[in-house]
């Protein structure tokens, strides 16, 4: 997916460092939102009300006990109150969203579609926590990723320009010049959508069909139709085998530290899926480009 760089300093007079540190200190603070999101969406809990509180002795968390990692090293991991143990997940959450934001502020720069990937990555990120907590990858997520996707499809190309979608730019969707860009970017969309979410549907049907057992859960499959709807079909397809390669090793990994090999046992695969996902949004076309020139001089 090409981007459009451009010069934070040029734009604002401000030192690039600046930026850096903004988007890093934001991204921490979005990720302390995400570790709310995390924990009670799958509850089917407010994300608004009541105000964060100890799970133990119910006691609200201060403003200055919320504040991003450096509360909880403060802290030393524990509640202020009671000393009941908080999970290193929360700092965990909170550093990762701040570095993801780092590197993609790196990669994509100072331009329009920042916000876009921005919201993209935090989103997947709450998707993986989740699925590895749960097992779940909630409609309430993935729908509205799914909606998002499609106005920024359809908004880009209509009051910007068409570049920041590189599957415009292959077929099967040169068949369609002539159109309007902002629809072929919506045919894109939808195209992309059927890649990523039918081909792990139809997976899932076939092992379903041989073994006799689930292999796919659907949230899966929606959580690729919004990925699909904003990547494109190659990017999409890359996502999934990504998602599989590194499933694939974990898998491998998680069998060989059994006592009792559990050939059964079950990975949220939607958790490899949001990796894949990432890495095809920041590196993607870097790496198809350097698998086509390898193989395909």
């Amino acid at each position: 997916m090409p981007f459009l760089f451009a010069s934070f300093e040029t734009i604002t007079g401000f030192p690039e460092i600046v930026a850096f540190i903004f988007i890093f200190v934001l991204g921490c603070l979005i990720g302390s939102f995400l570790n709310v999101v995390i924990h009670r969406i799958p509850n089917e809990e407010s994300v608004v009300f009541p105000n964060s509180a100890c799970p133990k002795c119910k006691n609200p968390i201060k403003p200055y006990d919320n504040i991003p990692i450096l509360s909880w090293l403060i802290l030393g991991g524990k509640c202020r109150n009671c000393k009941e143990k908080i999970s290193a997940r929360y700092p965990a959450v909170e550093l990762l969203n701040g570095i993801l934001w780092l590197i993609v502020y790196w990669q994509i720069g100072f331009n329009p579609f920042l916000p876009v990937c921005l919201i993209f990555v935090t989103t997947v990120v709450a998707l993986i926590f989740i699925d590895a907590e749960n097992m779940i990858l909630p409609d309430v997520i993935t729908y509205p990723l799914l909606f998002f996707a499609l106005a920024v499809r359809i908004a880009f190309p209509l009051f910007l320009t068409a570049e920041y979608f590189s599957d415009i730019r292959f077929y099967p969707l040169t068949l369609l010049k002539g159109y309007p860009i902002w629809l072929i970017s919506l045919i894109g969309a939808a195209f992309g959508g059927l890649i990523g979410g039918g081909f792990l549907w139809i997976m899932g049907k076939a092992w379903k069909l041989y073994r006799g057992i689930d292999a796919m859960g659907f949230g899966d499959v929606k959580m690729m139709f919004a990925v699909g709807a904003l990547l494109g079909w190659r990017l999409t397809l890359l996502s999934i085998f990504l998602g599989a390669l590194s499933g694939s090793v974990i898998g491998i990994f998680v069998l060989s530290r059994q006592k009792e090999l559990d050939m059964q046992a079950k990975l949220p695969f939607g958790i490899f899926l949001g990796i894949g996902s990432i890495l095809s949004l920041l590196v993607g076309e870097k790496m198809i480009g350097w698998y086509v020139q390898s193989f395909f001089p």
